[in-house]
């Protein structure tokens, strides 16, 4: 006697959490002598795991001898992805649906979370439908205000439906992968906030709760969360770093080690959200933040707690890129540089006693350097004396006949000096230059306290520093916070 496909499985399952490895057993009614492929999500990419062989009656399996990793899974047929299933703890399971609807006709055979999935989208596509005439409504422009508002009430009551469904998925079966996912898109409710003694409400209360409570609902150590069609990990990291905290360096370094705590727990997320800081702030758009670049390598990359994946190819790049960068970092004093001037007598950076000297790195046959000169030579002659500001510039050319000619054409009036004719060695060893231009800010004390600003915004930023410096030292004099 031949037994059914699935009465066959239904007694593999009974020892299946004690298997090695993952075997997920399909029939698909309505395909045939095909070749299907398993993929997976991971982040903002996807990957293909595994292939199979349909056979005549539509059954196929995948199997390994090592676990897959957990998340949400998909099958590839003809370049299409055609049925999403999730993976989780229990990698022994079936699933027994047909073409016509994927969703509708499922059966589960062997696996609880997965029952739960697909009950999840049977509940979410019937809401759906129920919302639909509801949408419309409030879609319209040419519908009245009442109508619209009588629409809104109805489908509000559809989506508390849909949240209630989803809270009581969490709360009966809270370590199933399913109210993992469904948690992790619950939004997190925010008290109002406390009275003080004297009567005043404290106006910072509700930011640092909601700081301090942003990951309840989601666990940062949990991978199956790296393996989602949405890349909600990596959205959830950049939601709190860019909304929650002053784009500070200072800041978001001990924001970040509050994280990597968390995450730490798994293997996989630890290399997952310290490899995806790092390349945030690889070149940030905010100037200063390459600070949290060097500590999050310095930490864990430099460090060796990388090693478990990361190649000698790799770290080296990481390495090279970290050193120079750390050289011109923000706060830090810049290196004194003495070069030739067009007379071949020896000038130094440091010998400007301006309270601002601007350090311009440029390439006489640079197209953008031919652009931001003049802007720089029109700044300089206007602002000269109203910022106490002077210019020291290299040229990057071994030719002293460009660089005078770059002189003359520009009409530069401030000092200028052929980077090649050093007596300290290469700007590259000093500064974070190897591109031109490169543009420095540095202070009376020769701090760093700017740089790549292009030089139509120069004006704006010393506005803005001077400002802000004037209201710090008043601060420090009244003791205001």
């Amino acid at each position: 006697m031949r037994f059914p496909f699935f009465a066959l499985f239904f007694l593999s399952t009974l020892t299946s959490f004690s298997q090695p490895g993952y075997n997920l057993k399909f029939r698909i009614d309505g395909w045939s002598d095909t070749t299907v492929y398993l993929g997976h999500y991971y982040g903002e990419s996807t990957y293909l795991k595994d292939t199979a062989q349909v056979s005549s009656t539509g059954e196929f399996d995948f199997d390994g001898d090592k676990p897959l990793g957990p998340g949400q899974y998909f099958l590839v047929l003809n370049k299409i992805k055609v049925l999403e299933f999730l993976v989780s703890d229990n990698q022994h399971f079936g699933l027994h649906t047909n073409s016509e609807d994927y969703i509708k006709n499922m059966k589960v055979t062997g696996d609880a979370d997965n029952t739960l999935f697909f009950e999840n989208m049977v509940f979410n596509a019937a809401r759906h439908k129920e919302a639909e005439p509801f949408v419309t409504i409030l879609k319209d422009s040419t519908v009245s205000e009442d109508k619209k508002k009588i629409a809104r009430e109805a489908f509000n009551k559809v989506n508390d439906k849909v949240m209630a469904y989803q809270k009581d998925v969490i709360a009966k079966h809270p370590n199933t992968l399913t109210a993992v996912i469904l948690k992790a898109n619950q939004p997190i409710e925010i008290p109002e906030p406390p009275k003080r003694a004297d009567g005043t409400i404290d106006s910072s209360f509700q930011l640092r709760w909601y700081r301090d409570h942003f990951f309840d609902n989601f666990d940062l150590a949990n991978e199956a969360l790296l393996r989602m069609p949405r890349p909600i990990y990596n959205e959830k990291l950049n939601e709190y770093l860019d909304k929650l905290f002053a784009p500070q360096a200072d800041t978001l370094i001990k924001a970040i080690d509050k994280l990597v705590l968390k995450a730490k727990k798994t293997q996989e997320t630890y290399k997952y959200l310290t490899w995806n800081i790092l390349i945030k702030y690889q070149q940030p758009e905010i100037m200063g933040l390459d600070a949290v670049y060097i500590d999050v390598y310095d930490k864990y990359y430099a460090s060796g707690e990388m090693d478990f994946w990361v190649n000698d190819k790799l770290k080296k790049t990481l390495k090279d890129y970290a050193d120079r960068v750390r050289k011109s970092l923000i706060g830090k004093t810049g290196p004194n540089l003495i070069m030739q001037d067009a007379n071949l007598q020896p000038r130094e950076l440091h010998d400007i006693k301006s309270r601002y000297t601007i350090l311009f790195i440029f390439d006489p046959d640079c197209g953008h350097c031919k652009e931001e000169t003049p802007k720089l030579v029109d700044f300089y002659t206007k602002n000269k004396t109203r910022f106490n500001v002077d210019i020291y510039a290299v040229s990057s050319d071994t030719s002293m006949a460009k660089m005078k000619d770059f002189i003359r054409d520009f009409k530069i009036k401030f000092t200028t000096v052929n980077g090649p004719r050093t007596y300290v060695g290469p700007y590259q060893d000093h500064y974070d230059a190897i591109t031109t231009p490169s543009l420095f800010i540095l202070d009376n004390k020769k701090k760093i306290i700017a740089k790549k600003i292009p030089a139509d915004k120069l004006e704006d930023f010393f506005i803005q520093y001077e400002k802000f410096h004037k209201q710090a030292v008043n601060s420090s004099k009244t003791g205001a916070p």
